[in-house]
């Protein structure tokens, strides 16, 4: 995709204040009247991720005065989707095991609430297991659905691989979509997609390991028919969910009135805990990771030296979880996860603003042919969105990194492999204003560096 003068403004800063334009199907539905009382709200995630995604719109939602226990984000067991949607395999779910367990969150989340309809609000996956909980296990508990780059008409739509649920002919979609409306009755539905930088929306397979061939799919195919339909210009795949842009549109659409503020509203005092979890294979999952061990320390924003001891250590038992650490929201942090059969792993992060129970920890990668001579591997990551060149500013140690793509971003990693003689240095990743300072542990130790991104 040719990046054009006004795609490349409309990025500028994948800003909170991208231009929007709004369209409506022929069937679309009236705005819901505003309630007494916003519902409570359940967020789902997408293929091969996890709740904590959520975190930033979470600390937005509790900034605007929805109350943290009215809110709820759902972990899939296995996120990743099935190759054929008949056939089980090993770490993976189909389309019913995600329907089933969406089910039971959303009894969940009534039970604790006392509310008698939720919120539903997902991310790209995440939109199929809402709408086929709505159409196939009934509407009446449900609000609202948001689906956000759901490829709602597939990532493909050809005569193959006809029982991948991304496959926009295949029986799981055309199930969905059948019918002159493509939304369910009694719930109001709004899309929200890219203008053209969707990587799952796209008119050539070359994101999909197939250039040159047609998906029979286009930019509009996260549109709904009987939707209100948002377009958020030049935002990915994931930022049309976890930007602030996209907040403002899901915070506007389930409350019926304009968020009082985007910005997130800080703690005095910051409470973090989580879940360590693992890639069993080389399939991530959200299952809990036992015997693993968590030391949290702060560190110097400048340099990412370690400013005294651990405040907080913890070993994993049967359910995984980790802290609370008491920490200050001024605070940027290192999260050394040692995980058994994984490299030990040191996550340096941006300072959390306010509390949260879903930081959650994965080891990195293992250490492959591709680092077998490095002194130290250092890797940058966006978990909720993708490095776009040139519409981003993305700096790691000083430079673009090399294996970040331009065009339509599709990258939200990027790795930096240094010798064994700069061992120890301090190393800036940056995207946006979004800045981290990471140190280079020795690979020779099986020691990988991650620094994530939290925006």
């Amino acid at each position: 995709m040719k990046l054009s003068r006004r795609m490349i403004m409309l990025g500028a800063g994948s800003l909170p204040f991208a231009i929007a334009s709004l369209r409506t199907g022929a069937l679309a539905q009236p705005a819901p009247a505003a309630p007494s009382e916003v519902p409570p709200i359940l967020f789902v995630h997408g293929n091969g991720e996890y709740d904590a995604l959520w975190m930033t719109t979470l600390w937005r939602m509790e900034s605007n005065g929805i109350a943290r226990d009215r809110m709820m984000a759902i972990n899939f067991t296995d996120p990743n989707a099935r190759s054929d949607d008949k056939v089980e395999q090993a770490g993976r779910s189909s389309t019913e095991d995600q329907r089933r367990e969406l089910a039971a969150a959303i009894a969940d989340l009534k039970r604790r609430t006392g509310g008698s309809r939720v919120a539903l609000v997902g991310s790209s996956r995440g939109g199929y297991a809402i709408r086929n909980v709505i159409k196939n296990g009934g509407p009446g508990g449900v609000s609202h659905a948001v689906l956000c780059g759901t490829p709602n008409h597939g990532v493909f739509a050809t005569d193959d691989q006809l029982n991948s649920e991304f496959n926009g002919r295949g029986a799981f979609l055309r199930g969905l979509n059948e019918g002159e409306s493509e939304v369910t009755p009694g719930v109001a539905f709004l899309t929200l997609r890219s203008d053209g930088m969707d990587k799952y929306a796209q008119a050539d397979g070359r994101f999909i390991g197939k250039p040159g061939t047609p998906t029979g799919v286009n930019v509009e195919g996260p549109e709904l028919k009987g939707a209100a339909n948002l377009v958020l210009g030049a935002l990915d795949h994931r930022e049309v969910a976890f930007h602030p842009r996209a907040f403002r549109e899901i915070y506007k659409f389930i409350a019926a009135r304009e968020p009082a503020r985007i910005a997130i509203v800080p703690e005095q005092s910051v409470k973090l805990s989580g879940l360590v979890t693992g890639a069993p294979g080389g399939v991530s999952t959200n299952r809990p990771v036992a015997g693993a061990s968590v030391d949290v320390f702060r560190v110097d924003p400048e340099t990412g030296e370690r400013k005294g001891n651990a405040v907080h250590s913890a070993k994993t038992g049967a359910d995984g979880r980790w802290g609370p650490a008491q920490v200050e929201p001024s605070w940027s942090l290192e999260f050394v996860v040692a995980s058994p059969d994984a490299p030990t792993t040191h996550i340096y992060r941006s300072p959390f603003p306010r509390s949260s129970d879903v930081v959650h920890l994965r080891a990195a990668r293992p250490l492959g042919p591709a680092d077998k001579d490095a002194g130290a591997v250092v890797i940058m990551s966006r978990p909720r969105g993708y490095f776009g060149l040139p519409r981003d500013v993305v700096l790691l140690d000083g430079k673009e990194p090399a294996d970040v793509k331009s065009g339509v971003p599709t990258d939200s990693t990027a790795t930096l492999r240094l010798p064994a003689g700069e061992v120890g240095r301090n190393i800036v990743a940056q995207f946006g204003e979004e800045r981290i300072v990471a140190r280079a542990w020795p690979a020779s130790e099986n020691r990988i560096a991650i620094a994530e991104l939290t925006y």
